[in-house]
C-alpha cells in the first residue's frame, strides 16, 4: 500500500505538470502540430535520463525511484519510460530487442488506437 501512495502522489504531480506545460505550449505556439505533446515527451525523456543516471550514481532508495520515475515522470509522460527502456536495452547491447521494441510499440500502438476508434464507430 505504501508503494501505491508513493507512485500515486508522484503521478498526480506529473499529470498536473503535463497538463499545465502542454497548455502553455499550445497557447504560446498556435499551430496544428502537437507541440505541447512533443515538448512534454522530449522534456520527460531529458528528465528521466537525469533521474535514471542519478539513481544509479547515488543509489536511490526504491521508494524514491518509484516516486520520481514511475510516479512523477510516468504521470508526466509514459514516452519517457519507453525512451528509458529502449536506451537501457541499447546500452546493454541488445540492439535487436530495442529496435523490435520501438517498431512494435509504434506500429501496434497506432493500430490499437485505430481499432479502438473504429470499434466505437460500429455503435
Amino acid at each position: 500500500m505504501k508503494f501505491l501512495l508513493v507512485i500515486g502522489s508522484g503521478s498526480f504531480i506529473g499529470g498536473v505538470s503535463r497538463y499545465l506545460l502542454s497548455q502553455m505550449l499550445h497557447t504560446r505556439y498556435t499551430t496544428e502540430f502537437p507541440i505541447g505533446t512533443l515538448g512534454v515527451n522530449i522534456l520527460g525523456c531529458f528528465f528521466i535520463g537525469i533521474v535514471f543516471g542519478l539513481s544509479e550514481k547515488l543509489n536511490f532508495a526504491h521508494e524514491w525511484q518509484l516516486f520520481l520515475i514511475t510516479g512523477i515522470l510516468g504521470g508526466f509522460t509514459t514516452f519517457s519510460a519507453f525512451s528509458n527502456e529502449t536506451f537501457s536495452l541499447m546500452r546493454d547491447g541488445q540492439i535487436w530487442i530495442a529496435l523490435s521494441y520501438i517498431l512494435l510499440s509504434v506500429v501496434f500502438g497506432i493500430v490499437a488506437t485505430f481499432l479502438g476508434f473504429a470499434l466505437l464507430k460500429l455503435f
